[in-house]
């Protein structure tokens, strides 16, 4: 049995593992443009930003790896196209040699690609996304360069926030640009993102929010953001405004969700049963919304390759859905979801109610102790959890996993109200905030 996946990065790397550490009848072998594997993007502005020494564990496998466990693997090769009934996908090197490899299962693992704005200006000089190492590689080159004194960033989700974090960092002047009303707007209600918008502007981020970039202005380098509201002097963008699902090779036969990503059954297989989709390019079930739709994460991208692997190995495996849970930290304010928030409950047509509890981790008599933030969402007919957020300047991220779980389970706001929670001063308080958040819901 041949298998060939198509892209080496989260999703592939985990379908390829699982293949070959559990299939050993099973021929795999890879493809990817890339000239590297494995690469972290998460970890783009840690390194950017001078967080960690250097980028080069942020690779945690190679080709050589593979290759060990009897795969064959091509990188710097492009698909050209596939031919479905044939079974064939045809490749093209680097240098320019075309061939072609016979499968006899498929599994598209091709991610996605930054959404590019349609505004004049767009194709100056110095204007960049962050998806590839070699784009992290090139920004951080820009950020030494004396004459980049003032950055853009278009787009303040999880990557623009980061991104302009690790800028700040190097002493540069950030213009933080959405046309959002806030921050993390996807993510957070108003109240949680109050805190993250806060906290950037007393870092010293300029913040402009409620505020689309509608031209670039330059000759050959980008010398102006122009919006609906003014024009900004910048020497180099950063566009963080989103991705779409990579389809391009079968978007012209395979069925496609809403937004051009391949859609899937909850064994990761196409409406092509030969053919399996994961990670960004697919879509995924949220137990959140009880239905299909599209959460591009890495974590989500690593569980449906182990998904795939198994079903195109001969495991009968089913994916038990996501919550899309997710973290970020930003000058040390640290803020976690899962599920969704009431904003994205009364938006998918929920009605929906939420409780909230602000308290010390600790008791008071702690000296190292911190203020958290929760919110629990629910809904108000049968009292299902559906999200809930947390925010700190201590690391309360592992809370987020029981509530992951709760949506997960389908458990009720008020069987947490007498949730069995430890107590000892070191890590929490008697009144635990869950209990007390869940026991004050209406």
């Amino acid at each position: 049995m041949k298998t060939i996946i198509i892209g080496s990065n989260h999703a592939g790397i985990a379908a390829a593992n699982t293949l070959l550490d559990n299939y050993p009848d099973q021929e795999v072998t890879m493809i990817d443009q890339n000239s590297n594997l494995s690469y972290l993007g998460c970890g783009t502005a840690l390194w950017v930003g001078r967080q960690i020494d250097s980028y080069e564990k942020l690779f945690y496998t190679k080709k050589e790896d593979f290759e060990a466990k009897g795969a064959k693997i091509y990188l710097e090769t492009s698909v050209s196209k596939i031919d479905f009934f044939t079974k064939k996908v045809y490749c093209n090197t680097l240098d320019g040699r075309s061939f072609v490899e016979k499968y006899d299962k498929l599994i598209l693992a091709t991610g996605s690609v930054p959404i590019k704005p349609n505004i004049p200006g767009a194709d100056l000089d110095n204007i960049h996304f962050l998806k590839l190492f070699q784009d992290g590689q090139v920004v951080d080159k820009l950020l030494e360069q004396s004459n980049i004194r003032n950055v853009a960033v278009i787009g303040a989700g999880y990557i623009g926030v980061e991104i302009a974090e690790a800028i700040k960092r190097r002493n540069k002047k950030v213009l933080l640009f959405d046309t959002a009303d806030r921050s993390l707007s996807s993510y957070y209600d108003k109240e949680f993102t109050d805190k993250m918008d806060e906290n950037l502007i007393e870092h010293g981020i300029d913040v402009h929010f409620g505020e689309r970039a509608q031209e670039y202005k330059g000759t050959e380098k980008v010398e102006a953001v122009v919006t609906n509201k003014g024009e900004y002097p910048v020497d180099l963008v950063i566009n963080a405004i989103g991705f779409l699902p990579n389809n391009y090779l079968g978007k012209d036969h395979l069925e496609l969700f809403r937004n051009g990503a391949y859609f899937v059954d909850n064994h990761q297989q196409t409406s092509d049963p030969s053919v399996y989709a994961v990670g960004d390019c697919a879509t995924i079930y949220s137990n959140a919304l009880e239905k299909t739709t599209y959460i591009a994460l890495a974590t989500n991208a690593v569980r449906s390759g182990i998904v795939a692997g198994h079903n195109v190995g001969g495991t009968k495996l089913d994916a038990t859905g996501v919550q899309g849970s997710n973290g970020i930290s930003i000058f040390g304010l640290n803020m976690v979801s899962t599920g969704i928030s009431v904003a994205a409950a009364e938006k998918n047509g929920f009605k929906v109610l939420h409780t909230d509890f602000e308290d010390l981790q600790k008791p008071g008599f702690m000296k190292e102790n911190a203020e958290v933030k929760l919110r629990i969402v629910y809904d108000a007919d049968n009292r299902r959890v559906l999200g809930a957020q947390m925010c700190s300047t201590a690391d309360i991220s592992m809370g987020i996993h029981m509530f992951s779980l709760a949506i997960e389970q389908k458990v009720t706001i008020d069987q947490l109200k007498l949730l069995d929670i430890f107590f000892l001063p070191h890590f929490n308080q008697p009144y635990n905030y869950i209990t007390m958040a869940a026991l004050n819901a209406k």
